[in-house]
């Protein structure tokens, strides 16, 4: 039967409608991808981790970990890059994992890093083929504990990009979730005896001493890159205020949380980037000098900074 021309864009109006509808569809939060690097470990079945690694991409994507309302456009891109160092049956896995979150740069395809760390103690137990679940009440299962701790604090800090300590509910359950996993037998949840472990870290971020370090997160992605499409100068003068005020503030107030340097190891480059001929010598120097108390490990970028 031969459609006439009015049903061909009846047929064509309601496709793009779909389309569009279709973007604007809720989600859950993360677009996590997962690699699983098993090169070291000999004599067992690849299968064995291709399906670890299945498990991990869906449950990470596939769990609604907050009540909060997330468009499909609006999933956080995330990646867990997970070595393993060790594995048999008795102890299961020793890991290493890479976590790495990003955040578009409005009105721009620049996509910028919010979050990245090592973990060394990346260990967990996970039989082959088994349903990942989680439950804040009881926490009892290691691997679906990592990604719930993860999984909250990317979100949180993804929020407190947006808004002025905007992610405050989701990182306290990010710290709830450190302080339950701490019954656990594994490394990594200790208290006080690792300033590099998952609890220091959340724990740091979530002291008072370190709000000016929160506030950062505001000031330099919300009034600072989220505006060097339309505005580069003030964006720029935005970032000096947010790293003169904020940065330097949270680490004369806790000078031995690791969370200021973690964060200037993967800003290096972008900072670099944003002073590149750019901003008078006062300023330059200034921040030369706060960001060289902080990291001096990064010197040469810094001194790039200062040129």
């Amino acid at each position: 039967m031969r459609k006439s021309p009015k049903f061909k864009w009846r047929m064509t109006l309601l496709t793009s409608l779909l389309c569009c509808f279709s973007t604007s569809i809720l989600s859950q939060e993360l677009q996590a991808t997962v690699h699983i690097n098993h090169s070291k470990i000999q004599g067992v079945e690849a299968t064995r981790f291709d399906h670890l690694q299945t498990a991990l991409t869906q449950f990470l994507n596939d769990q609604k970990w907050t009540p909060l309302h997330f468009l499909t456009v609006e999933r956080i891109p995330c990646s867990f890059s997970i070595t393993v160092n060790d594995y048999d049956h008795a102890n299961g896995f020793k890991c290493s994992a890479i976590v790495q979150a990003n955040r578009p740069i409005y009105r721009t395809t620049y996509s910028t890093i919010i979050y990245k760390n090592v973990d060394e103690h990346f260990d967990f137990d996970y039989a082959d083929l088994s349903q990942l679940t989680f439950s804040e009440d009881q926490v009892v299962q290691q691997l679906s504990a990592l990604c719930a701790y993860y999984a909250y604090l990317i979100i949180g800090i993804n929020l407190d990009s947006f808004a002025p300590l905007g992610g405050t509910d989701v990182l306290q359950r990010c710290l709830n979730t450190a302080h339950a996993a701490q019954a656990l037998p594994y490394k990594g949840w200790e208290s006080f005896a690792n300033n590099k472990s998952r609890f220091a870290f959340i724990n740091d971020y979530m002291d008072e001493r370190l709000r000016p370090f929160r506030q950062l997160q505001y000031a330099y992605y919300r009034t600072g890159l989220d505006q060097m499409s339309q505005q580069v100068e003030k964006a720029r003068v935005n970032i000096s205020a947010a790293l003169t005020n904020l940065l330097s503030s949270a680490h004369q107030n806790r000078p031995n949380s690791l969370l200021p340097q973690l964060w200037t190891d993967y800003k290096r480059d972008e900072l670099a980037a944003i002073y590149d001929g750019k901003g008078t010598t006062k300023e330059k120097e200034q921040l030369y000098s706060i960001l060289f108390s902080i990291n001096a490990s990064q010197s040469g970028a810094w001194e790039s900074i200062k040129r």
